[in-house]
């Protein structure tokens, strides 16, 4: 569970579904690009505390989901946020960067 009301990526967020485990996050920041509302978790709106407990009391009641969405959050964590693919995206994007930059004309 990550109730923030600000989190730039929400890196519990990512150890958790690395467990296996489904989240419930509030929606904001960057936690939406982490968590996949209703495939690896739930993502409630910050400050409405009964979403938070519906949410909750949602998985709660059923376990099958739960671990589904765990299984899915697992699945996830490990293709596109393990070092290696990290250390790629972020190689893609220097490399377009940098080929995205004014060249200076000779002059």
């Amino acid at each position: 569970m990550c109730p923030s009301l600000y989190e730039p990526l929400g890196i519990v967020n990512l150890e958790a579904m690395a467990c296996g485990t489904a989240v419930v996050a509030s929606n904001v920041g960057g936690i939406p690009e982490v968590v996949a509302d209703g495939e690896t978790g739930l993502l409630v709106q910050p400050d409405e505390p009964q979403a938070l407990a519906d949410a909750l009391n949602t998985l709660a009641r059923d376990p099958q989901r739960a671990e589904a969405m765990g299984y899915a959050g697992r699945q996830r964590a490990i293709s596109e946020f393990d070092w290696t693919s990290i250390a790629s995206q972020t190689a893609t994007l220097y490399h377009e960067v940098a080929n995205s930059a004014v060249k200076p004309v000779d002059g």
